[in-house]
């Protein structure tokens, strides 16, 4: 495993073209967002998926999220309503997670089956959007831990680059579901709700 020490507010980037190298590969990166660490994978690596979903013991039917380095980037994977585009402008970059109807350009295995959605995040944090930024697409992401070292302590075996980045909040995003019916929150985190 490889181990990064990226100052957030001077992002080197070697550093960081040195991660997405690995993500290229299809390795499994843990870093900081503006929540908390995540693992995450290149939207197109099967088998990082693969042992991320197996490391986190996570049922099939939780579905992964996905970086991306801007609001527009998210309107390419996801169908916004113009009032949902709007909220997101207005909370992104932030502590959210956007569910929305998912685009053809998402991959089946990011998808809610049922309701053909998709959970997009554009975090405020600049190295998690340095990544999506140098990979060309986004991330494909979970939560992992409040630290770096809680991540690597309950994941390590599937990381093959770690990036500490200091500390993070500690609660994961809100996650709301956006559609031309309203919103609805799924889960309260880091955001508020009082928007």
């Amino acid at each position: 495993m490889i181990r990064l020490d990226i100052d957030p507010d001077r992002i080197d980037p070697r550093a960081i073209r040195r991660a997405v190298a690995v993500l290229h590969d299809g390795g499994v990166a843990a870093y900081p967002t503006d929540t908390v660490y995540a693992l995450g994978c290149a939207l197109e690596a099967r088998k990082a998926t693969e042992k991320i979903y197996r490391v986190k013991k996570m049922d099939r039917h939780h579905r992964l999220a996905l970086i991306c380095p801007d609001v527009a980037t998210a309107a390419q994977f996801g169908h916004f309503t113009r009032d949902a585009y709007r909220l997101a402008r207005r909370l992104l970059p932030g502590p959210y997670t956007f569910v929305v109807p998912a685009t053809a350009d998402v991959p089946r295995t990011v998808l809610d089956r049922k309701r053909r959605q998709v959970g997009l995040r554009v975090p405020n944090h600049p190295i998690a959007l340095a990544l999506a930024r140098e990979l060309g697409r986004p991330l494909l992401t979970t939560s992992a831990g409040a630290t770096l070292d809680d991540t690597l302590t309950a994941y390590g075996t599937a990381v093959d680059v770690a990036i500490d980045g200091g500390p993070t909040l500690g609660e994961p995003s809100t996650v709301l579901r956006v559609d031309a019916d309203g919103v609805e929150v799924l889960r309260e985190g880091a955001g508020p709700i009082d928007w």
